[in-house]
């Protein structure tokens, strides 16, 4: 067996021909696979519902090593529940009806905006609306960074408020300058967190 799927043609019982039907793969999904590999440090893991050949094809071309084919959705779900299990917070992307009841067990779910069922759109915490797997690797870039950001800022305003609290409790804080301080820190918080509006924070790698 190829890795195409075999669809017999006939009308009014009688055979026509067959018709081979194959996946088109994502001209970017090689990309994404790679990028994604070197930000999480764990390769990709193909789900699929298809037979272990056309799965196969796909996992060549895209350099995935570990592929499960022939799942019903319960199965992508027992996968995804299987390494959180384990320890591990999984992101699962997805496009199909079939793929709903992953990217709600997932502790992160994606799905593909252009291609995406309505059921995996309304069920996925994210949506890539321009319907691009680089965009994947790009938000998950992006939300580390936030992340870290969201730390910083949390760290700068935390010393801010602790030095006026012990200045006013130790010495005398006058009140000008404890509003400054105050306030001071306010503005290095929103100005650190405009680094996120930088053209180069939402560009891929």
């Amino acid at each position: 067996a190829g890795a195409e799927t075999t669809v017999r043609v006939t009308r009014d019982g009688t055979p026509l021909g067959t018709v081979a039907l194959t996946d088109r793969l994502r001209a970017d999904a090689a990309r994404a696979t790679t990028r994604l590999t070197a930000l999480t440090g764990t390769a990709p893991t193909l789900l699929t519902g298809d037979h272990a050949a056309a799965a196969a094809r796909v996992a060549d071309a895209t350099g995935i090593t570990d592929v499960r084919a022939g799942l019903l959705p319960e199965g992508k779900v027992e996968a995804v529940r299987e390494r959180e299990r384990a320890g591990r917070k999984v992101l699962f992307v997805g496009d199909g009806v079939n793929d709903a009841p992953a990217l709600a067990a997932a502790h992160a779910g994606v799905a593909m905006g252009g291609a995406g069922s309505d059921l995996a759109l309304e069920t996925a915490d994210a949506v890539v609306v321009r319907d691009e797997l680089t965009a994947v690797p790009a938000v998950v870039d992006l939300s580390r960074r936030a992340r870290r950001l969201v730390v910083q800022n949390l760290a700068v305003a935390g010393v801010f408020i602790t030095v006026l609290v012990l200045w006013d409790l130790i010495g005398h804080l006058p009140l000008p300058l404890g509003v400054a301080g105050h306030e001071g820190s306010t503005v290095l918080v929103g100005l650190n967190g405009l680094r996120l509006l930088r053209e180069s924070a939402w560009r891929p790698e």
